[in-house]
């Protein structure tokens, strides 16, 4: 390369080389860039697919309920449920002091379980009791959200005044009056049936729409207290 001329056209052609190989890293480094985020978003979606299925997989029992309980509890703003039925809608405001029972009650009614569910019991100038049905969604639903039973709490002071919303004991051997938590009874008693006090757990009271209890407490029955025409609660909603 002794021709001056030549040597610098080599030198010129080696400089726009060295340029091409930069823009080329350049580039590749702003694809790599760009890529990253779409990685991230992928991991933090299966992250919540899985919590979601964790959540989905979760049920309570009689080793968890407590526990479980304790801490929902302390995450609700709600204390009351409107409860919507095929004759009306009233609405119950939930004691403080039950937390066990208080926080159950919100978190069936937010699960949607109550939806479609019956009063399946009304005892005339005594109760309407609510929260089963003869139906495999009742049943289903059930066997999703766990099986469970809660202790009483019945030292608080209330009463089973009228208007008063408590819950019944299981129907399994249960010395110790464990309440079942799918059902729940209001008192149409006046003034209340106080011979249930020490027995069930009264955790809320009736603050609107007691005529419609009592219209659904007026229902023909038959021999096992079960309405002759099916009293459904439509929806439950916890405000």
């Amino acid at each position: 390369m002794k021709n001056p001329l030549f040597r610098l056209a080599f030198y010129f052609f080696g400089f726009l080389l060295t340029l091409s190989c930069q823009d080329t890293k350049s580039s590749n480094q702003k694809e790599i860039t760009v890529e990253q985020p779409k990685q991230t978003e992928s991991v933090e979606k299966s992250i919540e697919t899985e919590e979601l299925k964790e959540q989905e997989l979760f049920k309570l029992s009689e080793e968890n309920a407590i526990s479980f309980f304790y801490d929902y509890e302390k995450t609700l703003n709600e204390n009351k449920v409107k409860l919507t039925t095929s004759m009306g809608s009233f609405t119950i405001e939930l004691f403080e002091n039950v937390p066990y029972h208080r926080a159950n009650f919100i978190f069936l009614a937010k699960k949607g379980y109550f939806d479609n569910t019956m009063f399946h019991r009304v005892v005339k100038n005594f109760i309407i009791q609510g929260g089963n049905a003869d139906n495999q969604q009742t049943a289903k639903k059930r066997s999703e959200i766990g099986r469970y039973l809660l202790p009483p709490d019945t030292k608080k002071g209330h009463r089973h005044h009228r208007g008063v919303i408590s819950m019944p004991s299981s129907d399994r051997d249960n010395p110790h009056k464990l309440a079942s938590p799918y059902e729940f009874f209001i008192v149409v008693t006046k003034p209340g049936s106080y011979h249930l006090d020490g027995d069930y757990t009264a955790f809320g009271k009736v603050i609107d729409g007691m005529e419609v209890v009592d219209r659904i407490n007026s229902v023909e029955v038959d021999t096992g207290d079960w309405p002759m025409q099916n009293v459904y609660i439509l929806k439950a909603e916890a405000f």
